[in-house]
């Protein structure tokens, strides 16, 4: 992970440390390990190349100076006969990488690796090539395949024999205009495409009969929409002396905030040993945080749409989806760049250059107050917040993934949903229960974006608790004459059998995460409040194959011990698995969750119905929560700020 294209203060690279970013020289070194222990073949890929995280106590223990083991973990698949395996190798010396441990994965019990880029284009070749499927688009009137797509995408586990074992995608088909244009605006309904990647052949196709093809087309370009506005004028956004952030290698540092950046395969950008500085102590909050999964059901029926249902990280792979970012497209301002090393699907490190953008934000008003009994005094002072964030496509749509620090000690997260929808095809102006129509016998179905944050928790140390804190009415009474009395009520989250919670907006339902082992001044234990997102959780009915894959999302919260191989929601390979995998396997009763060290995970986002106004390209649909700090200050962190001028440089503002 590299720095680049920024003005913001800089320090000689720092000595090695555990969650240091995967280098090209560690993964040219773990992949010639494996060709040396006869690991690799001309048919070997690598679907998922990712750091081996120490755990985290090892990380606190860390000392500058002290040796430092790095390890990687690699998933390999033969391309030509479907095995997989997984592998752990130390690259602490690059020039001799040590093969660990090497393991044998079974499909039907672990799951699939996830999809390999080459895959894509494998999926559009044998789709188009299959008998089967030409016949059925030539019944439909289409003879001139060049301008269709066979979408490559994830085929679900819904317990059919003949599937188990074998590497599988399923496939829509969607046509263009012409190179340029929207294939969302042709989809060809009816017609699914049941592919063996490893046999390279269409094993079924479902064909539920035609429907006209959508003749409309969805260009957006400025060709297309007409002529720009012409009265919206410049924004400039400019920090002469230069950004309040500084960086140090993987380590960010601003306005008391101090973190260690990382960027995987899997899930994008991760944030480690996030702490706040305190007087003289930094304080830890989070030991690490990321969206580790986000799930993508979709609601139509039919038997050709029925299974469609997306795991974008344990499928698709988030990081390996990020964009270069652009600066004053994908981000404004004084921008700091930072590149991320990955490995290729042939195990060979590839740079994304501009992976993670930082910049800071005016946000309006941190806080003010008028003295009515000074002269109408004024105080107030303007907020900031640094971003830190990445945007991932997946397909059809587009995530923006936006880490938010506040000067007042407040961490948030917001997920930016954008791009095309997903469409399907049906009778002009018939409509559809399941969907919205968007254009003339082009559908838009109904579909949910759930994603789930891993938040390693240690809220000023590892010893925390979560606590459910509701709002409760009081009776009318002797005590409450008036019946305008409301308390609040906490109630931890002792055990594991109770451990995934369901948020409850009519009675403001948080979840405190508390230190029992440290008290502010007032005495009562030092906290983080997590203010969740409180959409509808996973619509699918239980016991569907959609919800014992997403089961995550069934719930709000969950609350885990941590454990250094609890790595995802749903489990390490949720391709083509079942489910029962991760939280719900790991919150069965007899876990004490007291005073402990705990992962706590929240099930957010939201259920889209689509509007005609998200076509042909959708304006940003947002999601997200916050920490808060819930008396783990001793007051308001942020009464130190300067105040500010209209020009940003410090004294009285203007009137």
């Amino acid at each position: 992970m590299t720095c680049c294209s920024t003005d913001a203060e800089t320090a000689p690279a720092a000595a090695p440390h555990p969650l240091d970013p995967l280098t090209a020289a560690e993964i040219d070194a773990a992949r010639a390990a494996l060709e040396a222990e006869g690991k690799v073949t001309e048919a070997t890929r690598f679907p998922l190349v990712l750091p081996d995280e120490p755990d985290r106590h090892a990380v606190l223990a860390h000392r500058p100076g002290d040796a430092v083991t790095r390890r990687i973990r690699i998933t390999l698949l033969d391309s030509g006969t479907g095995r997989a395996a997984e592998a752990l190798v130390d690259v602490t010396d690059t020039t001799a990488g040590v093969l660990l441990s090497y393991r044998d994965l079974d499909p039907a019990a672990d799951g699939q690796p996830p999809l390999l880029f080459e895959e894509y284009e494998t999926c559009d070749e044998i789709v188009k090539a299959d008998t089967g499927w030409r016949k059925a688009m030539a019944e439909r009137g289409v003879t001139d395949l060049s301008l269709a797509i066979a979408a490559p995408l994830a085929a679900g586990n819904f317990g059919i024999a003949s599937e188990t074992g074998r590497r599988m995608l399923r496939s829509l088909t969607f046509l263009r205009c012409n190179a340029s244009d929207n294939p969302f605006a042709h989809p060809v309904g009816g017609l699914v495409a049941e592919v063996d990647l490893t046999a390279r052949r269409v094993v079924r196709l479902i064909d539920t009969g035609a429907v006209p093809v959508p003749a409309e087309c969805g260009r957006y370009d400025a060709e297309t929409t007409g002529a720009a506005r012409t009265d919206l004028r410049p924004l400039e956004i400019t920090q002469p002396d230069g950004p309040s952030f500084a960086l140090d290698g993987p380590v960010l540092r601003w306005q008391n905030w101090r973190l260690r950046l990382d960027f995987n395969a899997r899930e994008g950008l991760v944030l480690h040993e996030i702490t706040h500085r305190d007087g003289d102590r930094d304080r830890p909050v989070l030991h690490r945080a990321s969206i580790a999964e986000m799930a993508v059901p979709y609601a139509e029926p039919d038997p050709a749409r029925n299974w469609v249902c997306y795991l974008d990280a344990g499928e698709y792979l988030l990081g390996r989806n990020a964009n270069a970012l652009r600066l004053g497209c994908d981000c404004l301002g004084e921008i700091a760049y930072v590149d991320a090393v990955l490995a290729d699907d042939l195990g060979r490190p590839e740079t994304l250059h501009n992976a993670i953008c930082i910049h800071e934000e005016d946000i309006g008003l941190l806080w003010k107050h008028t003295d009515i009994f000074d002269d109408f005094a004024v105080d107030s002072r303007r907020a900031r917040r640094l971003v830190i964030s990445y945007i991932a496509t997946l397909g059809n749509y587009d995530y923006g993934f936006y880490w938010y620090l506040h000067q007042d000690g407040t961490i948030a997260f917001e997920a930016k949903a954008t791009g095309l929808l997903q469409t399907s095809a049906g009778q002009p102006g018939a409509g559809s229960p399941y969907a919205t129509e968007i254009a003339p016998g082009l559908l838009a179905p109904f579909h949910q974006h759930l994603f789930c944050a891993r938040l390693d928790v240690t809220v000023d140390g590892p010893g925390n608790t979560v606590e459910e804190v509701d709002v409760v009415r009081l009776p009318t009474g002797p005590g409450n004459p008036n019946g305008n009395a409301f308390t609040a009520k906490a109630t931890p989250v002792a055990d594991s059998g109770e451990a995934g919670r369901v948020a409850d907006p009519s009675v403001s339902r948080r979840w405190r995460i508390v230190n029992p082992g440290v008290r502010n001044r007032m005495g009562a234990p030092v906290a983080y409040t997590l203010v969740p997102d409180t959409g509808p959780l996973l619509l699918a009915q239980p016991g569907s194959p959609v919800a014992e894959r997403v089961a995550y999302a069934t719930r709000h919260l969950w609350v885990t011990r941590y454990r250094p191989e609890r790595h995802y929601p749903d489990g390490d390979y949720p391709n083509q698995h079942a489910g029962g995998e991760g939280v719900t396997a790991w919150s069965r009763p007899g876990e004490a969750l007291e005073d402990t060290d705990l992962t706590v995970w929240h099930s957010f986002g939201p259920t889209h119905l689509p509007r005609l106004e998200d076509w042909p390209v959708m304006p940003v649909d947002v999601c997200g929560f916050s920490l808060r700090p819930t008396g783990f200050f001793d007051r308001n962190p942020a009464l130190d700020l300067p105040k500010e001028t209209g020009d940003g440089s410090g004294g009285h503002c203007h009137v």
